[in-house]
């Protein structure tokens, strides 16, 4: 969302730059820095992705540590359940 509007300024203050060279020169000086904030954005926008998918990605193997141990727990469970059963008949 921010790109769109960072480009529509830029391109508003070139239109409106033309009028003398101290204008187009920070109208330049002023593109530089929407494409600047442009790339950090996109640069930011990378790095949060991948620090969420590696969170993402641990919380799923925890998930899955937990789901094996309570599997083996419920498995154990099981086994002294049919031992008690077989004792008593």
């Amino acid at each position: 969302m921010k790109l769109p509007l960072i480009l529509l300024a830029s391109v508003a203050a070139l239109a409106l730059g033309a009028c003398s060279q101290r204008t187009e020169h920070e109208t330049a000086s002023a593109a530089d820095q929407a494409g600047d904030a442009a790339a950090s954005a996109a640069s930011d926008t990378a790095a949060n992705a991948r620090t969420a998918a590696a969170r993402t990605s641990a919380a799923v193997d925890h998930a899955a540590d937990k789901a094996a141990d309570a599997a083996a727990v419920a498995g154990r469970k099981a086994d002294a359940a049919a031992d008690a059963a077989a004792k008593q008949h």
